[in-house]
C-alpha cells in the first residue's frame, strides 16, 4: 500500500482519538481533516467510522474495573442490571433514527460548512450550560441515573448525527442540563459511547463492504492503532482536567475554529470541499 495512504490513514487516527470523547465533534474534525488531505471518498467515510472502534477499545481499557465488576455482578446485582438497562435505553434512541435518518443526513449534510456552523451553535450551547450546571445538579454518579435519565441522554444523544454537533458533546451537555454532575454526565457518555460506536462501526463495514478489500487492512489497522493510542491518552487527561475544570475553554474553541473554518471558506484561502 501507498506510504502516503498510511500516513494519513494514522493522521486521521490520531484526529479521531483526540477529539471522540472531547465535546469538540471527532465526526466534524475527520471530515475537515478529510478536505485537506484529500482522503474523502467513499471508502474514506467507512474508515472514519471504523476507527471509531480503536477509540472505544482505550475507553474499555481505562474503564475496565468497573465494566468487569458489572459484568460480573449481572446475575445478582440490582445496581448492576440498573446500570446495565441504563446504557441499552440510552442506547436505543441512536439505533432507531441512525437508520431512519441516517442515509439522508449522510447525503446533505456532511459537508464542512455545516460542520463550521454546528461548532459554534455547540459552542455558545456549552457556555450556556456551564452557567446553569451549579443550580441543576441532582444526579451526582451513573449509579444514581433512572431509566428516565438514560433515555432523555439517549435522546440528545441523536443530536450528535448532524455532523460538528459531537456525540460526546451532546451526551455530555446534554446530561449537564439534564441534571447530571459533569463527572456523572462524562462518565455515561463514555458508557454509551462503547455500543454506539462499535454497532455504528460494524454496521457501516457490512453495509459497505463492496468497497473493502483486503488490501485495505494495513490502512484501517493503522488508523485503529493510532485512533486506540490518542484516545487512551485523551480519556485519561479529560477525566483528571474535568476534575478542576468546566467545558468552557473547549466552548471558545469551538466557537474560534468554526468562524476560522467559515471565513476561510467564503474567502478561498482554504479549498474545504465536500467530504
Amino acid at each position: 500500500m501507498d506510504t502516503l495512504m498510511l500516513v494519513k490513514a494514522a493522521i486521521m487516527g490520531i484526529v479521531e482519538g483526540l477529539t471522540e470523547f472531547l465535546p469538540i465533534s471527532s465526526t466534524g474534525h475527520l471530515i475537515l481533516a478529510g478536505s485537506l488531505l484529500g482522503f474523502d471518498d467513499a471508502k474514506a467515510k467507512v474508515f472514519d467510522i471504523a476507527i471509531q472502534t480503536g477509540a472505544i477499545f482505550a475507553v474499555i481499557l481505562v474503564y475496565w474495573q468497573k465494566i468487569q465488576s458489572t459484568v460480573v455482578a449481572l446475575p445478582s446485582s440490582r445496581q448492576a442490571q440498573k446500570f446495565a438497562l441504563n446504557v441499552l435505553i440510552g442506547f436505543l434512541p441512536a439505533v432507531v433514527l441512525g437508520l431512519l435518518l441516517g442515509k439522508f443526513i449522510k447525503a446533505h449534510l456532511f459537508i464542512p460548512v455545516v460542520v463550521a456552523t454546528t461548532f459554534i451553535v455547540g459552542g455558545f450551547i456549552i457556555l450556556w450550560a456551564e452557567k446553569r450546571q451549579a443550580a441543576v445538579v441532582r444526579v451526582q454518579s451513573v449509579d444514581e441515573m433512572t431509566p428516565l435519565d438514560a433515555l432523555k441522554v439517549g435522546l440528545v444523544q441523536c443530536l450528535a448525527m448532524v455532523p460538528g454537533t459531537s456525540r460526546s458533546g451532546a451526551t455530555i451537555i446534554g446530561g449537564m442540563l439534564l441534571g447530571l454532575s459533569r463527572k456523572a454526565a462524562t462518565d455515561f457518555s463514555f458508557f454509551l459511547a462503547i455500543p454506539t460506536l462499535i454497532g455504528a462501526g460494524v454496521y457501516s463495514l457490512y453495509k459497505e463492504r463492496a468497497l473493502l478489500s483486503m488490501a485495505d487492512v494495513p490502512l484501517f489497522a493503522v488508523g485503529l492503532i493510532f485512533s486506540f493510542i490518542s484516545a487512551w491518552l485523551c480519556v485519561r487527561w479529560l477525566l483528571r482536567f474535568i476534575s478542576s475544570h468546566s467545558f468552557v475553554p473547549f466552548a471558545w474553541y469551538r466557537i474560534a475554529f468554526g468562524i476560522i473554518v467559515l471565513v476561510t471558506a467564503f474567502t478561498g484561502v482554504v479549498s474545504w470541499h465536500e467530504a
